[in-house]
């Protein structure tokens, strides 16, 4: 049997899987871009599952307001604004099993996408912005590479395998990202968490079928776990699909992200450096007389300044925590890190 003598045993008598479908599963490597509320769950399916390798790239800490979705997390974890990855690669530790673990501390951007989905045979979606996702979706199809998108919003989650020249991609079925504003957001509509679990657990139901060699036909799933509605829609692709149809990547051929992003629901701005790296331990020398609780956490650095809190990463962004306003956390950011 593959995997240690019985770990897999139930999981391999399911006959659509069965022991070849493990075995392919055991070889399969997976990206996860982002590892809170969907990603985590995401995670600990695919580790429990028995998957080769599963690479996780997320950019954020763990706050407080994560702990009543974000399921690989503990209060402690937020106490010490630790790194979401390294949170999640000490939770799926310990749930042991022949799964390689792999983990970037990252904004994933058009420069660094190919780099870290290089070795991956299937995309999961675990992020919390429209940005990344069209970005997942044009690196995807230009490749042949299948994905898995997922969202959540309040109560309700939308559900799509994109598997490129099989069916739909995500601008088959939303050409354009929308306006900002123009639709509900975790911050503004909160968000539940059996929805989350719900939306990831067919994620991760997706993904293994990927990986094991029987891919399923490309529907768009939607469901509303306050209201126990499940809808199976079909999803066809578009003659005149901008991405698929007329091979049109604007998202993977973009310029370097824009150097500041509000965070969903965190009251936090993300800044990315214009140029270079941070010299961290000469940056805390630097800031120690002006601000407060400074503090290094390996290649990380903390402080407060003017009642916002830093997190300096050693790729030099940023969380500005305090403001949603991306000027303000420019400003701060120029003004005390300055790479």
């Amino acid at each position: 049997m593959p995997g240690s003598t019985r770990r897999f045993e139930r999981q391999v008598r399911f006959a659509p899987l069965g022991a070849a479908g493990q075995e392919r599963l055991e070889r399969g490597s997976v990206l996860l871009v982002g590892c809170g509320a969907l990603g985590g769950v995401v995670a600990q399916l695919l580790v429990r599952s028995g998957v080769g390798r599963l690479a996780i790239v997320d950019r954020d800490v763990v706050d407080e307001t994560n702990l009543a979705r974000q399921v690989l997390f503990e209060e402690r974890h937020a106490r010490e604004r630790a790194l979401k990855v390294d949170a999640a690669r000490e939770a799926l530790a310990r749930i042991g099993g022949p799964t390689r673990i792999e983990t970037h501390a990252a904004h994933v951007g058009p420069e660094n996408l190919g780099e870290l989905a290089r070795d991956a045979d299937v995309l999961v979606d675990g992020t919390d912005n429209l940005a990344t996702r069209y970005l997942v979706n044009d690196y995807c199809v230009e490749r042949g590479r299948p994905w898995i998108y997922g969202g959540v919003v309040g109560g309700a989650g939308l559900v799509l395998a994109v598997l490129p020249g099989a069916g739909a991609c995500l601008r088959c079925l939303f050409p354009d990202p929308p306006a900002p504003g123009a639709l509900p957001t975790c911050e503004t509509a909160g968000v539940l968490a059996p929805a989350v679990g719900a939306v990831a657990a067919l994620q991760a139901g997706l993904a293994q079928r990927v990986l094991a060699g029987d891919p399923p036909k490309p529907r768009l799933l939607e469901l509303d776990a306050w209201n126990g509605n499940v809808r199976s829609l079909a999803a066809e692709r578009r003659a005149d699909c901008p991405c698929c149809a007329r091979r049109e990547f604007p998202f993977l051929a973009a310029p370097r992200s824009r150097r500041a992003l509000v965070l969903c629901g965190r009251n936090a701005v993300q800044v990315l450096a214009a140029r270079g790296t941070p010299d961290v331990e000469a940056l805390a020398r630097a800031v120690a007389p002006v601000a407060k609780s400074v503090r290094r956490a390996g290649d990380m650095l903390r402080f407060e300044i003017d009642e916002h809190r830093v997190t300096l990463f050693a790729d030099g962004r940023a969380l500005v925590e305090g403001t949603e306003d991306e000027g303000r956390a420019l400003a701060l950011y120029d003004r005390y890190v300055g790479c």
